[in-house]
C-alpha cells in the first residue's frame, strides 16, 4: 500500500510538459482545479478531462502511476461518496432502514468522485514533472508581490519544497519500519479495521522520532552553510517565460472557456 503512494515524487524527462516554465504550471494547475470546480454537468467535464488526458500523453507519464497512487485514497473517496448519495435530499428512488437514495444524491456522488479524482491526478501530475526546487521557485516567484506586505514568501515556499522531498523518503522509512516490525512478527494484514489500526500504533514513535532525526539534522546542515533565508539570495537558474508556455496558457484559457460554455449550453 505504501509503495503506491506517489505524490511528491519527481519523473525526469524531457517533454513538452517537462520544458513548461514551474510558473505555468503552477498558474495551469490552478486553472484546472477552478475548471473542476466550475464544472457542473457532465458535457462541463470533458475539458477537464481533456486536459488531463493531454498532459498524460505528452508527458509520456504511465497512466498506471496515476492509478496506482489513488489506491490508498479509494476508502476516502468511497466514503464521501456515499455521504453524498445518502444524505442528499431530492427526488426519491430507494428507500431502507434509515437510508434513502435520493436522484439528486446519486448525481451528487457521482459528481463529487470525479471531482476528487480529477483534483488528485492532476495534483500528481504537478509533481510527477516538475522538481520540487523548480516548483519553490515558480511559487517564490509568483508570490513575491506578498514580500511587501512582510510575508516569509522564500520560508513558505521553502517549506512547501522539503515537504516534497520528503514525502517519498518518509514513505520509504515506514515501509522499512513495517518490515521490521514484520519481521519480529507484527500482524498488520489480518483483523478488522480497529485491529489494524492499533496494530500501526508501534509504527508511529520510530516514525517520528525518524522524522525529527532527518529534521535536525537538515536544520544542522542549513546552519553550516549559513542559510539565512531568502535576504540577498540569488538563483543559479533564472525562470524564463518561453512560446511553449504561451501555447500552454492559450490552452488552459481555452478549455476554461469551454467549461463556462458547456455549463451554460450542455447537459
Amino acid at each position: 500500500m505504501l509503495k503506491n503512494i506517489t505524490l511528491g515524487q519527481y519523473f525526469p524527462g524531457d517533454t513538452f510538459i517537462h520544458r513548461l516554465d514551474p510558473r505555468t504550471k503552477l498558474i495551469m494547475t490552478v486553472v484546472y482545479i477552478v475548471m473542476i470546480f466550475l464544472a457542473d454537468n457532465f458535457s462541463a467535464y470533458i475539458p477537464v478531462v481533456a486536459l488531463l488526458l493531454i498532459c498524460v500523453f505528452v508527458s509520456k507519464i504511465k497512466p498506471k502511476l496515476l492509478f496506482s497512487g489513488m489506491k490508498p485514497l479509494l476508502i476516502i473517496i468511497g466514503i464521501t461518496a456515499l455521504i453524498n448519495l445518502f444524505y442528499t435530499s431530492g427526488e426519491e428512488l430507494v428507500s431502507f432502514w434509515i437510508f434513502t437514495i435520493t436522484k439528486e444524491g446519486v448525481r451528487a456522488a457521482i459528481f463529487m468522485m470525479l471531482r476528487i479524482s480529477l483534483l488528485i491526478m492532476g495534483t500528481f501530475m504537478l509533481t510527477y514533472t516538475t522538481a520540487p526546487m523548480q516548483i519553490t521557485d515558480g511559487l517564490e516567484t509568483l508570490l513575491g508581490p506578498l514580500k511587501k506586505i512582510k510575508v516569509p514568501v522564500h520560508e513558505l515556499a521553502m517549506m512547501m519544497s522539503i515537504a516534497l522531498r520528503f514525502i517519498p523518503t518518509l514513505i520509504e522509512e515506514t515501509d522499512k519500519i513495517m518490515s521490521a516490525q514484520k519481521a519480529r512478527g507484527a500482524d498488520f494484514e489480518t483483523g478488522n479495521l480497529v485491529q489494524k489500526a492499533k496494530a500501526m500504533l508501534p509504527l508511529l514513535i520510530p516514525l517520528f522520532i525518524s522524522a525529527f532525526r532527518r529534521a535536525d539534522e537538515l536544520a544542522t546542515a542549513m546552519e553550516s552553510r549559513c542559510y539565512n533565508g531568502g535576504t540577498g539570495r540569488t538563483k543559479m537558474k533564472q525562470l524564463k517565460y518561453g512560446y511553449i508556455d504561451l501555447i500552454a496558457a492559450l490552452i488552459g484559457m481555452a478549455l476554461l472557456a469551454a467549461v463556462i460554455l458547456l455549463n451554460i449550453f450542455g447537459l
